[in-house]
């Protein structure tokens, strides 16, 4: 991962110099672990061919990496801006606290200017292997989900639930979740962001449980709506159909050069055909759970290949539950068959 790592940080130095800033001080763990593959390392500065970091005790620099000692209780920030003799220094605004910006400051010479997310645009699109490890967590979420599903799920609460999903990607090799696993059942199916909380699962209920398993650092996201028992009722199959077309129509339409608003677009036309307002969601998924870019009218440009996104589709009908289905994809162009999909546990409407 070495010349991984180097690449990207050759990438950074090279769009640096093309805006003007002669070095970048990066901050924000996540993007000095893109850069380093470490987690160890606490501030990274690339000034020109010189890569110096500040980092944890015990912590061994790849090749091309040079270790700057730190006293206890000293700023790793301000410490590289004090070593960097480059003018303009460019620094992650949206990472530094005022404080640590006054730090900082106070201990370089340079003028310092706002990376604008340097970093994370480069992080937008991704390399094979950052995307196999993305295919690594979808399958240990749907490996998980999909052994949950053969159990006895009536009487149990949606935190017994979450709790064991959680525990089984674990099992399966996951450094852990990639959020809180969130299960809702009956009135609660349906919801964003629903907490699992201590309401138990009924006959007769529409359950939503949304998962993520997180590998090598790199995220996943699914979400699930079934039903509990074995007859659906009527508005149940509906909803559920409803939803689903939608949801469909939303990640056909992820390919390369396609419009950001184009999933939320195709997904709005079914769902406003059936008279439901919905939800639609998508977003950029890696390192975070949440990256550039947002699928909706407010991203501009087009989407690129290999640019992993979540795409979710929703409709909750208070005091009754709702359906919810969400994956994971990869932007491909038409050309390669369109859309990789990564979370593959069945989307049909399961009665368990």
């Amino acid at each position: 991962m070495a010349e991984v790592h180097r690449e990207r940080r050759e990438r950074l130095r090279a769009g640096c110099l093309a805006s003007g800033i002669d070095a970048a001080l990066v901050t924000r763990p996540v993007n000095i672990r893109w850069l380093t593959g470490a987690d160890a390392v606490r501030a990274l500065l690339v000034d020109g061919d010189r890569v110096t970091a500040v980092a944890a005790a015990g912590y061994r620099p790849e090749q091309g990496v040079t270790l700057l000692p730190a006293a206890p209780g000293a700023d790793p920030a301000a410490l590289l801006a004090a070593d960097c003799h480059a003018s303009p220094l460019g620094f992650e605004e949206h990472d530094l606290t005022v404080a640590r910006y006054r730090t900082v400051a106070a201990a370089s010479d340079a003028r310092l200017v706002d990376l604008d997310r340097a970093v994370e645009r480069l992080r937008t699109v991704k390399d094979e292997e950052e995307i196999s490890f993305l295919r690594i967590a979808a399958e240990i979420a749907d490996q998980a989900l999909g052994e949950l599903l053969e159990s006895i799920l009536v009487g149990r609460t949606e935190r017994h639930l979450a709790m064991e999903l959680e525990r089984r990607m674990v099992d399966h090799g996951a450094d852990g979740p990639a959020y809180p696993v969130r299960v809702g059942a009956g009135e609660h199916s349906g919801l964003a962001g629903h907490p699992a909380g201590d309401r138990r699962v009924e006959d007769g209920d529409f359950v939503t449980v949304s998962i993520g398993g997180c590998y090598r650092g790199y995220r996943s996201s699914a979400t699930r709506t079934f039903v509990v028992g074995l007859a659906p009722a009527d508005w149940q199959v509906e909803l559920h159909r409803q939803v689903f077309e939608a949801q469909r129509a939303a990640r056909e339409s992820l390919v390369a050069d396609a419009a950001p608003d184009a999933a939320e677009l195709a997904a709005r036309r079914v769902l406003a055909a059936a008279g439901h307002p919905g939800e639609v969601l998508g977003q950029g998924i890696g390192l975070e759970i949440a990256e550039a870019p947002r699928l909706g009218p407010q991203e501009l440009g087009k989407l690129d290949n290999r640019v992993p996104v979540t795409v979710a589709v929703g409709v909750h009908l208070p005091g009754r539950g709702g359906v919810r289905i969400e994956d994971t994809l990869v932007v491909r162009p038409s050309q390669d068959g369109g859309p990789e999909l990564l979370t593959i546990t069945t989307k049909e409407l399961l009665a368990l």
